[in-house]
């Protein structure tokens, strides 16, 4: 479904990336459902800014552990250099090796289960770390172009196809505070659906009847009817992304 009836959704101020929940860590889904967060500083900013870094890091939050060789083999990469760079990962505090699994020579990587948050009011003053800055923001606005851009190219059922949505609104007009609080109010709506799914596997379909009356309840649901989840519905993962900022108009300064 597309929608173009006048916002965008997450303020540069303040960009979450929140860790995925793949089938095999439910250590890291327990840890995101319950809000394990990090704020980038300056050294973490510079160990991460990287194209190729980024690109592991998303593929590893996407779609679970993996080791050098299968990353390498996804990205077009060789394995000695993709290997150097989830070694720097590793040594800012990202990914983690995965233990109990692999051997000394293939080892098993996956991301810290934990959000991270950075915002960029903490590097206005720190010309040091505006190149590793700009780096970061422009990995992370093309990771989200290509996702959607990949989904618009995907083949999907219609009912999947349906549920989705790429849309965007252009007629509010908000202060820097009701911007500010509507973001924060789609990301409790958000996080909500999170903690609904965090018991889930990526992949599957839904187990007997989901029910979650606090949840309907905060959905603004009729009462008696609390999100449900149809028996043997498919499950998938699903990503959202969310952008929201003031424009200035033709005639601003």
């Amino acid at each position: 479904m597309t929608r173009n009836s006048e916002p965008s959704p997450g303020p540069l101020g303040a960009s979450r990336e929140a860790a995925a929940h793949p089938a095999s860590a439910a250590a890291s889904d327990a840890a995101a459902a319950a809000g394990a967060r990090r704020r980038i500083d300056a050294q973490s900013l510079k160990g991460l800014a990287h194209p190729l870094r980024m690109r592991i890091l998303e593929l590893l939050s996407l779609d679970g552990p993996a080791t050098s060789t299968t990353l390498a083999r996804r990205l077009g990469e060789n394995t000695g250099t993709v290997s150097w760079h989830l070694r720097h990962l590793a040594q800012h505090g990202f990914i983690e090796e995965e233990v109990g699994r692999g051997t000394k020579r293939e080892r098993w990587w996956r991301r810290v289960p934990r959000s991270n948050e950075l915002n960029i009011a903490d590097f206005r003053d720190d010309p040091e770390s505006s190149g590793a800055l700009s780096v970061y923001l422009d990995g992370l606005i093309r990771q989200y172009f290509d996702r959607v851009t990949a989904y618009v190219g995907e083949d999907w059922d219609e009912e999947w196809r349906g549920a989705g949505t790429i849309s965007d609104w252009r007629d509010l007009r908000l202060t820097p505070d009701e911007l500010g609080e509507m973001n924060a109010e789609l990301m409790r709506v958000v996080d909500r659906y999170r903690a609904h799914s965090a018991a889930r596997p990526a992949d599957g379909t839904a187990s007997g009847v989901d029910r979650d009356d606090e949840l309907g309840a905060d959905l603004g649901a009729v009462p008696g009817a609390a999100l449900r989840a149809v028996p043997g519905a498919e499950v998938r993962p699903v990503v959202v992304q969310l952008q929201s900022f003031p424009r200035k108009g033709s005639g601003a300064s």
